[in-house]
């Protein structure tokens, strides 16, 4: 048994430093795209969503918190990047602050006894509840920072620190969910072909109806949500979810473009504007969406408790059952 134990020891070792790097990873990957969308708010390069604080609580509710290195690593090569590859010690308390956040997210998740199945209420609550909270951590320590360096002037901290916060908690509000829906949920592989043509379907409406939105010079953003709520009850959160990336990703585009509705409006009105959205369309996805698959778990239970019940009773008394059993005649 020791002999084994000592085996074992190694493989586990060597299982964790390669999900650090796959973290590592696809974190540094998803910074590189979220870097592709910046705006500048308050004389600081800000995302409006930054995908990986999202990826982040994905790998920790996932793999535990023993990737929290890949997390760190991820961080450090996007501050890296962004400032060429010259280390400094503000870029290292930026690390610091992303890192901690997401930590603080899973350690949140954790007491509030948080499901990644995301099958109820409360685990939507409570993931909205923990992207907000943790991401002060990241936001302050950031923008504290660039505040201490002379990046940021003092008459615009609160605004960048907005533009901040919101951003990374907007990653985990839309990155999140779909990450855990690709890892716990998916579509049967027998499900009928109208309800394959019904998603693709909800997509193509969406896509249609963001391209609209985003192009008109009308406020029509609002179009949007009924698909939002169409995807939430017919299709949970694997549905919802690409549906609330996709609504982010080209609003994001369009005032970063400064297209539609976002033509005539300066930062402050673009960020509140587009955060306004995003949220708003995150919050409606995931709530719902966790309502009605909790519904229908219970219906589920019901109806096994009940098949359950009449199996017993049909073992007690199977002649009494035949005669009386709902729908029988009385004597």
């Amino acid at each position: 048994m020791s002999g084994e134990v000592r085996a074992g020891a190694p493989r586990a070792w060597v299982a964790a430093l390669l999900w650090i790097v796959v973290v590592a990873g696809v974190y540094y990957g998803s910074g590189r795209l979220g870097l592709l969308a910046q705006i500048v708010v308050g004389g600081v390069r800000v995302t409006p969503l930054w995908p990986p604080t999202g990826v982040a609580v994905a790998a920790l509710l996932l793999l535990g918190l023993r990737v929290w290195p890949g997390i760190a690593i991820g961080q450090a090569l996007v501050v890296l990047s962004i400032s060429h590859w010259h280390p400094s010690w503000a870029g290292l308390g930026i690390v610091v602050g992303a890192t901690v956040a997401p930590v603080l997210a899973w350690l949140l998740l954790r007491s509030l006894r948080f499901r990644p199945q995301l099958d109820r209420l409360r685990d939507g609550v409570s993931l909205v509840f923990a992207a907000l909270a943790s991401m002060l951590v990241s936001a302050s320590v950031s923008t504290l920072i660039l505040l201490a360096e002379g990046v940021l002037p003092a008459g615009n901290y609160w605004e960048a620190w907005a533009a901040w916060w919101t951003g990374d908690a907007m990653g985990v509000l839309v990155i999140t969910p779909l990450v855990l829906a690709g890892r716990y949920v998916r579509l049967p592989a027998d499900a009928p072909v109208l309800r394959w043509a019904e998603l693709m379907a909800l997509l193509g409406a969406t896509l249609g109806v963001m391209v609209l939105a985003t192009h008109s010079s009308l406020s029509v953003l609002f179009l949007v949500f009924p698909l939002v709520i169409w995807a939430a009850i017919r299709f949970q959160v694997p549905g919802a979810a690409p549906i609330v990336l996709m609504i982010s990703v080209l609003a994001v585009v369009a005032a970063i473009r400064h297209e539609g509705p976002f033509a005539h409006h300066g930062v402050a009105a673009t960020m509140f504007v587009l955060q306004a959205l995003n949220g708003s369309a995150a919050l409606t996805a995931l709530l719902l969406a966790a309502v009605i698959t909790e519904r229908d778990n219970t219906h589920r239970m019901i109806a096994e408790a009940c098949a359950g019940l009449a199996e017993v009773v049909a073992r007690l008394a199977p002649d009494e059952v035949a005669d009386r059993w709902p729908g029988a005649k009385d004597d």
